[in-house]
C-alpha cells in the first residue's frame, strides 16, 4: 500500500466516528485505530504473513498536545510529512545529520522518517540555523508534528 492511500485512510479515521479501520490487500495487512482523547498511542507493529515483509500498524490519537506551542517557537518549524519513525543520522553507527546551532540550506537533509519499511529523507525546506530539534531518535511522530526548528 502506498504512503498516499495511508495518509488517507488515517484522515478518514480521524476525521469519522470510526474507531478501528483494519484493511487487508493481498498478503499485506494495516490497521489503524483511533484512541479517545487522552488515550496512550502505541507503536508500530506487525500484521502480516510470512514470506512478506512486515506491514506497520499506525495508531491514530488526536494530536492535542503538541510538543511545541506556536507562540513558543521563534523560527520556521519543519513539520512531519508522514507517519514513522524518526531517525536523526542516515544508520546507527553514524553521526547526526544535524546538531542545533548548525545552518543548513534549503534541500539539506535534516533526518529520516521509516514509515512501512521505507526510509524517506527529510530535507529543510529553508535555510538557516537549527534552533530546536524536537523529537528524539527512534520516537514515533505523526503527520504534522514540529520536528525542527530553523532560525
Amino acid at each position: 500500500m502506498d504512503l498516499r492511500k495511508l495518509k488517507t485512510l488515517i484522515d478518514l479515521v480521524a476525521e469519522s466516528g470510526i474507531a478501528e479501520l483494519e484493511i487487508t490487500e493481498g498478503e499485506g495487512k494495516v490497521r489503524i485505530v483511533k484512541f479517545p482523547q487522552g488515550g496512550q498511542v502505541g507503536g508500530v507493529g506487525a500484521a502480516t504473513a510470512a514470506p512478506l515483509p512486515v506491514a506497520p500498524v499506525a495508531e491514530v490519537a488526536p494530536v492535542a498536545a503538541a510538543p511545541v506551542a506556536p507562540a513558543a517557537v521563534q523560527g520556521h518549524v519543519v513539520k512531519s510529512p508522514m507517519v514513522g519513525t524518526f531517525y536523526r543520522a542516515p544508520n546507527p553507527g553514524s553521526p547526526a545529520f544535524i546538531e542545533v546551532g548548525q545552518s543548513v540550506k534549503e534541500g539539506d537533509p535534516l533526518c529520516i522518517i521509516e514509515a512501512m519499511k521505507l526510509l524517506n529523507e527529510i530535507e529543510a525546506d529553508k535555510s538557516g540555523t537549527i534552533k530546536e530539534i524536537l523529537v528524539e531518535n527512534g520516537q514515533p511522530v505523526e503527520y504534522g508534528q514540529p520536528l525542527f526548528v530553523i532560525g
